[in-house]
């Protein structure tokens, strides 16, 4: 297995620091033999991406969404705006490109932001496909994106139950996706940024293989984002490794001493 290395910032935000601890890893998996999945993980951007086409065309097309994103952190200027209009370079880079003419090429973009420009610090989700991102707080994990699938709208139109979807042989069909023919408009959820969160950030070759009660245990037993990271990479290739599986994991907190402030004589 790879190695896994956590990373931590004190980031100054409106009214205060928040401590970021964050630790990324992918992997091929036991069943393939191409990791088409793609990753950035460096403030202020956390974000997946899961290819898909035929010959190299998923490689191409997560890598291509993942480098014009990471353009966009680098810039410093992370928005719905900026993402956009990374997204729509990078499906001219995928239909431009000579191995990816596939009209199935494509990739998952699902991530998360942080957004320090009004009064308060607020974490933007961003989400094209079936890669997810998860929230536990307070205790409880809550799968914040909605997944572009076939499966989630006949579960949305009570055609199905979450349970059937599992093993729905249109499972890994999706509705939405970076590519040739396809919009770049992704969803977007807003979250307070509050101390304590952990997100995950995930290809579906982690759902495939641990539901999100196996996730909620994993970082339950594991306080640093690596060691987290790496259970759960360890139990999905126990499990099968059916898909590549792309993990990012997300903690938030604040230093010791942000919340003492001096008192007065």
């Amino acid at each position: 297995m790879p190695e896994v290395s956590t990373q931590s910032l004190a980031v100054p935000v409106p009214g205060g620091v928040l401590e970021l601890s964050w630790a990324a890893v992918t992997d091929t998996g036991r069943r393939r033999e191409v990791n088409q999945d793609a990753m950035f993980a460096a403030y202020p951007l956390f974000v997946v991406a899961d290819g898909m086409g035929g010959h190299v065309g998923g490689e191409i097309a997560s890598a291509s969404a993942i480098e014009r994103l990471r353009a966009v952190a680098d810039s410093g200027t992370v928005t719905p705006k900026t993402i956009e209009k990374a997204l729509a370079r990078a499906v001219k880079d995928i239909a431009s490109h000579p191995e990816a003419t596939d009209d199935g090429t494509g990739t998952t973009v699902t991530g998360v932001f942080l957004d320090t420009s009004g009064d308060a610090a607020h974490w933007v989700t961003l989400n094209i496909g079936d890669s997810r991102v998860y929230l536990v707080r307070d205790g409880a994990i809550v799968q914040i994106t909605t997944d572009h699938s076939v499966v989630q709208e006949l579960v949305a139109a009570g055609r199905l139950s979450p349970e059937e979807a599992e093993s729905h042989p249109y499972g890994n069909v999706i509705t939405r996706a970076v590519g040739p023919s396809e919009g770049v408009t992704p969803d977007y959820v807003r979250l307070d940024a509050l101390d304590g969160d952990r997100f995950v950030i995930c290809s579906d070759g982690l759902t495939k293989e641990l539901t999100d009660y196996g996730i909620r245990h994993f970082l339950e037993e594991n306080a640093d984002a690596g060691d987290a990271a790496s259970a759960m990479l360890e139990a999905a290739l126990e499990n099968g490794g059916r898909d590549n599986i792309t993990i990012i994991v997300l903690d938030v907190g604040r230093p010791a001493d942000a919340d003492s402030s001096p008192t007065e004589d």
